[in-house]
């Protein structure tokens, strides 16, 4: 099994490990992509910060950012799990089940992406950063697109045989893309909001919710050593740990759709 991460906008600060070295991360075939966008991140950013911010999609109280990225290869790392520190990512517990027995599973299992790095371990470490999947990076372009040419072999021969759980978010979604033989064992996770409003049941898409029934679903995955081979199977192990699914049949060469039931 995999299971695809977006990364969160908040992050720790600061680091203890070793300085960068892009070599060292995992799936060094990305490496030569990896220095590419850094290159390009550190041109954007020894502009005035001003006009960095404005490339980098960054608000007026942000320059601390631009900074920040400006010292990249020199600052202090820190792991993946360590540095992203949102809301999926407190549900989700990354470290503490890198602490237990199941640590080598977890490492294996989670991909979280990246618009610097393309994708992720938990262990890789890496100095805090900023810079979103959504930003058009001069010369390279769209990340999306430009990750999406670099992560597509690497990523569809990694998935081979194993069901992907993709808890991705839209804009991290479009780096990678399953062909028809890895979209037909991804299941795309999608957060629904149940109420009833004079006893008719709604649903509705949701956004603040979503994160945290995310990292709910990748936590009790991990933490429970459940391994499921299918769709079918990965429904019966969440509603066996709690969680309310369903499993919604794919468009022609697509994913299925896993919609998790979530009530205010």
């Amino acid at each position: 099994m995999l299971i695809l991460l977006p990364p969160s906008e908040g992050k720790a600060s600061s680091g203890d490990g070793p300085a960068l070295d892009p070599a060292s991360l995992s799936l060094p075939e990305l490496t030569p992509a990896r220095e590419s966008v850094l290159a390009a991140l550190e041109e954007v950013c020894a502009r005035p910060v001003d006009e960095a911010r404005t490339v980098l999609g960054l608000g007026p109280r942000q320059a601390d950012a631009v900074q920040r990225n400006r010292e990249l290869r020199t600052a202090a790392t820190l792991r993946a799990a360590d540095l992203y520190t949102g809301v999926l990512y407190d549900v989700l517990r990354l470290p503490e089940l890198l602490a237990g027995p199941s640590a080598g599973r977890v490492e294996e299992t989670v991909l979280v992406f990246s618009g610097l790095w393309g994708v992720l371990r938990p262990t890789d470490p890496v100095p805090p950063y900023r810079l979103s999947m959504g930003v058009s990076l001069p010369p390279l372009g769209p990340l999306g697109a430009f990750w999406r040419s670099q992560l597509t072999e690497a990523l569809t021969k990694l998935a081979e045989g194993h069901l992907v759980v993709d808890c991705r978010s839209a804009a991290y979604a479009a780096a990678f893309r399953p062909g028809p033989d890895v979209a037909e064992r991804t299941v795309t996770v999608r957060v629904l909001r149940q109420t009833v409003v004079d006893g008719v049941v709604r649903r509705s898409v949701v956004s603040h919710l979503a994160k945290a029934a995310r990292g709910a679903v990748a936590h009790s995955l991990l933490a429970s050593g459940a391994a499921p081979q299918s769709p079918g199977e990965l429904v019966e192990v969440l509603a066996d740990l709690g969680h309310r699914v369903e499993l919604t049949a794919p468009a022609r060469g697509g994913p299925h759709v896993l919609n998790v039931i979530v009530s205010d």
